[in-house]
């Protein structure tokens, strides 16, 4: 019969070894869960600007003021028959947005005719 000792004396040390093999996959998969989350709540801001942007310019108004919702984005505006569309992109602020160069767009059109 083996001693209990003998055999708790080999495995000392391997708990703080898994962990520390662990820790950076959690804390990375943990990190991008998060990154994730806050490319979703950009493009969320970015497709709000758009139909501000839209609204604005089918009003006759200026489309850049309501572009100020999504910081650093671009707009463009165009006629479709009776619509007016905006269209803004913004390059990704979020790290894994960055790091895989997304560039994040949103279009929208109102009804244009209130001028």
């Amino acid at each position: 019969m083996r001693c209990r000792s003998r055999d708790s004396y080999r495995e000392r040390g391997s708990v703080t070894a898994e962990f520390a093999i662990a820790l950076p996959a959690v804390v990375t998969v943990l990190a991008c869960c998060l990154s994730g989350l806050q490319v979703a709540g950009q493009q969320l801001r970015l497709q709000d600007a758009a139909a501000s942007a839209a609204r604005a310019a089918a009003r006759g108004g200026d489309p850049t003021a309501a572009a100020r919702l999504a910081p650093g984005a671009s707009v463009a505006t165009w006629s479709d028959g009776d619509l007016v569309c905006a269209r803004l992109e913004a390059r990704s602020t979020a790290l894994v947005g960055t790091l895989m160069a997304l560039t994040l767009s949103a279009t929208s059109c109102a009804l244009g005719g209130g001028r």
